[in-house]
Parts: C-alpha cells; structure tokens; sequence
C-alpha cells in the first residue's frame, strides 16, 4: 500500500514540476560558470591557470550529470501524465530530442572534464589543442545541443496545445523560444539560457496548476 502510493506521489505533476525546476536550476548555473569562465575567441590557456576560472568550470562539469539526471525524470513523469493521450508523432519527437539533448551535454561536460583531468595530472595541454576542444564543447552547446532544445520545447508546446494542458500563452512562449534556438548562432552562448528558462517556467506554471487542482479537490 505504501509503495503504490509512493509511485503515484512520484508521478504526479508535482514531481515533473520539481524536477524541471531542479534541472532549470542547475543549468543555468552551468552555462553561465561555463561561459563566463572560457572564452572561445583565440589560442590561449589563461582560463586553465587562473584557479577561481578552473574552479568555475569544474563547478560547471559536477552539476551537469544532476541536471541530465533531473531532465530525465522530467520528460518520464510528462509521458506518465498524458498516458493515451500521447500523440507517437510528438512523442516519438519529444523523447527523441531530450534524449539527444541530454547525451550531448553529457558529452560536452566529459571534454571539460578531460581537459581538467590533463592539467591536475600535469599534462601540458597546448594553446591551439586546447582552442579546439573549447570550441567543440561550445559547438556541442550552441550548435546540436541548442538544436535539440529547440526540437524539445516545439514538440511539448505541441503536445500542449493538442492535449490543452498548457494555457495559449505559454504554447506561444515556447514556440517563440523553439524557434530562437533553432535560428539562433551556433556560438551564441547566452542564447542557451533561454531553454532552461522556458522549462522553469513551465515547471513553475504546472506546479501551480496542480496545487491549485488539488485544493479545489
């Protein structure tokens, strides 16, 4: 009995609600300790010897398996929740691209932390060697990873819309920010934060929804 009610607390809205939030959080901690600590301009090690910079972009690497882990249940309470009400089309979309989206920033955060592993180790990691692997990170983020986000955030406004589970104006937000991320600059760093943003909101607004659902019950 206490396990069936466990399932049930651990599927309800809420718990999708906290876990965006959760992953939100963490996010936009990582972008901007990332971003604001590495720049991606010209050959240079500067970031990698200056301690608080390092400390700031190890900081980034431990939180990023929290968040992968946060979206994760995230997207697996939203697919409990619609039940039959899930459209494969959207579905099959929306699993699909947070899935991508979340094996990317692992992929992202495992070069930073290789890069790290190097220094501590007292490897030398060159000038240019160490341009490349930044610039790939930041390509992994802005190019494909932002991609996916955009894919994701489009796909659950639809599922929304579709299911009316979402009000008019947050569909509209989140079209409006699917298609920034996906028109966006491949290296528009700033531009990222606009998908953790949209999540928190959504997270926030379906948090609110079922507290308000359950007071009137």
């Amino acid at each position: 009995m206490k396990s069936e009610t466990l399932v049930k607390q651990l599927r309800n809205p809420a718990s999708a609600a906290v876990a965006g939030i959760i992953f939100s959080v963490i996010l936009i901690v990582v972008l901007v300790q990332f971003h604001g600590s590495v720049p991606a301009g010209r050959p240079s090690t500067d970031w990698l010897n200056d301690g608080n910079r390092r400390q700031g972009v190890k900081t980034a690497v431990s939180l990023i398996p929290f968040a992968g882990i946060a979206f994760l249940w995230f997207i697996g309470v939203i697919r409990t929740r619609l039940g039959d009400r899930e459209d494969k089309l959207f579905a099959t979309v929306f699993l699909g691209s947070g899935l991508l989206f979340v094996a990317l920033l692992f992929l992202a955060g495992a070069l930073l932390a290789t890069v790290l592993i190097l220094f501590e180790r007292g490897i030398p990691v060159g000038a240019d060697s160490l341009l490349l692997l930044v610039v790939f990170t930041k390509s992994l983020m802005g190019m494909f990873g932002a991609r996916m986000a955009a894919v994701f955030t489009i796909s659950v406004s639809s599922i929304g819309m579709r299911t009316k589970i979402l009000p008019k104006w947050l569909v509209a937000l989140g079209y409006l920010t699917g298609v920034i991320l996906l028109l966006s600059p491949p290296l528009s760093n700033w531009t990222q934060l606009l998908f953790p943003s949209w999540v928190l909101l959504f997270s926030v607004y379906i948090l609110v929804a079922s507290r308000h659902r359950a007071a009137d019950a």
